[in-house]
């Protein structure tokens, strides 16, 4: 217990230590607060012009009867009697566009619009201009001006989420609750656990590539180093995510006091911390198991490379679906990818921060999770003591699953 405690710290140390360590986890919260820095300095530049931009928009009634004009705002509406006209004023920069109410308006709700910008979409100023024209012109008169305003803007949500238990849930909505925060989890965790995977594999590929192993072995055992390893670089990266995780709380509450808006109710729920330590243990041993079995096999660190992309596109594809997740929480794929233990830890984390995953699917997840890693730690030992010290060639799967049934 002694050796392994030893072979811990010095992983440990070595790995807090490392320029690429302190850089990478100082990244993150450097970057937010420049990316919160510039947006405050980009919006007192942009206060200091408050003078709105007025857009001239021309038109012209061929339907009759829409002439009257409530020019206010941002928007100036001007009059002509043919498109020839309006085109001319349009060339000459009198207005930037133009639009054409037909004869059969009424019955069709075409309006035929003429612009010289490319565009991917109509601006909203122009859409809200236009239809609130239209409104005046056929309503005025007929309806209350109470009843107008509405017909202009007859709708506004406020949507609340519901917890199973039919109370308001503590965990509600949004582009950053479903999509921003939950995929920025995700990623942060990946990045962390494939960090320390990948240093474990590093070290010990090159340490059998310089023949240090041999002098390890000697004064440890295979399973004192195997274990020490795994535990000192998954101390050191345990401590990364936690410093991840209490910063994104403290800057999360610096963007919700200091922009406003959208990040007004932004907040890192505790249950997305408490789990994402859970999940970092879990996944990082799963992943340090595999890497280390890798590297025991493999005799040098660019062919262990080469395996080892093929377990990246696991952590990758749950990032890419984190719409999805929101979107299909009951979805088949979404299950398979959430008790599937390699993409489980990221999987996971997406759907917690999200809010779209079930207490029933956690405790399974956790439970499959835990019961893998604990089969692979002991597969991956025996595998780890027989093949550490080959060197020159890598053992094939035959080898591999005689030596596990001869230990």
């Amino acid at each position: 217990m002694n050796k392994t405690l030893r072979v811990s710290k010095h992983e440990f140390a070595r790995m807090v230590k490392s320029k690429g360590f302190i850089i990478v986890t100082l990244l993150f919260p450097i970057l937010a607060f420049l990316i919160l820095g510039g947006y405050q300095l980009i919006r007192r530049i942009g206060a200091e012009d408050t003078t709105p931009k007025v857009v001239s928009i021309g038109y012209v009634d061929e339907a009759g009867g829409f002439d009257s004009t409530d020019e206010a705002g941002e928007i100036n509406l001007v009059r002509y009697e043919s498109s020839e006209q309006a085109t001319e004023a349009m060339l000459a920069g009198d207005i930037d566009e133009y639009f054409i109410i037909p004869p059969d308006y009424v019955s069709s709700g075409v309006v035929k619009r003429f612009t010289l910008n490319r565009e991917l979409e109509i601006p909203g100023v122009t859409i809200r201009a236009v239809r609130n024209f239209l409104l005046d012109n056929m309503f005025e008169g007929q309806v209350s001006n109470e009843l107008l305003e509405r017909a202009k803007s007859p709708v506004g949500f406020n949507s609340t989420r519901l917890d199973r238990s039919g109370q308001v849930s503590t965990e509600q909505g949004g582009l950053l609750g479903v999509f921003l925060i939950p995929y920025l989890f995700g990623l942060l965790f990946w990045v962390a656990v494939l960090m320390g995977s990948s240093t474990l594999l590093e070290g010990l590929s090159e340490e059998k590539e310089n023949r240090v192993m041999e002098i390890l072995i000697s004064s440890v055992s295979a399973k004192q180093l195997f274990i020490g390893k795994i535990v000192g670089l998954g101390a050191a990266g345990l401590l990364q995510i936690v410093f991840w995780f209490v910063s994104a709380r403290f800057i999360a509450g610096i963007a919700s006091a200091s922009i406003g808006g959208m990040f007004t109710d932004l907040e890192i729920p505790t249950r997305l911390i408490a789990f994402g330590i859970v999940y970092f243990v879990l996944g990082y041993l799963l992943f340090a198991i595999l890497f280390s079995i890798i590297g025991a096999v493999v005799p040098t660190y660019r062919e262990g490379q080469q395996l080892t992309f093929l377990l990246m596109p696991l952590g990758i594809i749950p990032l890419a679906l984190t719409p999805f997740f929101a979107e299909h929480p009951g979805h088949p794929l979404t299950y398979v990818l959430t008790f599937f233990p390699i993409s489980a830890p990221v999987t996971s984390m997406i759907r917690i921060g999200g809010g779209s995953i079930s207490s029933w699917e956690l405790a399974l997840a956790i439970v499959i999770l835990v019961m893998s890693t604990t089969a692979l730690l002991f597969v991956g030992a025996r595998i780890f003591r027989t093949f550490l010290l080959m060197y020159g060639k890598r053992p094939t799967i035959k080898e591999i699953f005689r030596s596990l049934r001869q230990s």
